[in-house]
C-alpha cells in the first residue's frame, strides 16, 4: 500500500511502511526525506521557479565530493513524464561499503525541485524502482 504525502505544494506517493520526516519542513526549510527500513533515502528540496538547476546540481556534487574521498559521479539527462530532468549519478564508499547515491533537477510551473536518492548497491538495486516511482508520482508522470 502507498501513503500520500500533500503539503508544502508537493505531491507523492511513498510506501506506507517507510518514515516521513518533514523536520526540515517544520524549520522553514522547504525539503521532505522519507527513509526506507533499511535506511536508504529519498530528499525533496523545493527551491524558487527559475532558481539555476546547475548551481543547485552542483552544489549537491560539491558536497558529496567534501564527504567521501572516492566520489565517481557522471552527468546524467532523462525524461520523466513530459519533464526533462538533469542531474548526478554517484557511487563512492561508505563504511566499507559500495553506495550510490542520485540527484535530479527539475524545472516546475511554481518551483525547481531538487530530487536527491542513497542506497547502499545491494538495497539500490531492490528499491530504485520505488525511488523512481516516487519520483514520477512527484512529478505527474
Amino acid at each position: 500500500m502507498s501513503a500520500v504525502y500533500d503539503r508544502l505544494g508537493l505531491r507523492f506517493e511513498y510506501p506506507e511502511n517507510w518514515i516521513l520526516d518533514e523536520e526540515e519542513a517544520v524549520a522553514g526549510n522547504q525539503s521532505v526525506s522519507v527513509y526506507s527500513p533499511e535506511g536508504a533515502f529519498w530528499t525533496i528540496a523545493v527551491h524558487p521557479p527559475q532558481t539555476d538547476q546547475q548551481s543547485l546540481l552542483d552544489a549537491a556534487l560539491n558536497a558529496m565530493q567534501e564527504e567521501y574521498d572516492e566520489l565517481d559521479s557522471e552527468t546524467v539527462e532523462q525524461q520523466i513524464g513530459h519533464h526533462r530532468v538533469r542531474g548526478y549519478d554517484m557511487n563512492f564508499y561508505c563504511l566499507d561499503l559500495t553506495s550510490t547515491a542520485r540527484v535530479r533537477c527539475v524545472e516546475m510551473p511554481q518551483s525547481t525541485l531538487l530530487i536527491f536518492y542513497q542506497a547502499e548497491d545491494r538495497e539500490m538495486q531492490r528499491i530504485e524502482p520505488i525511488f523512481e516511482a516516487m519520483t514520477a508520482s512527484l512529478l505527474g508522470a
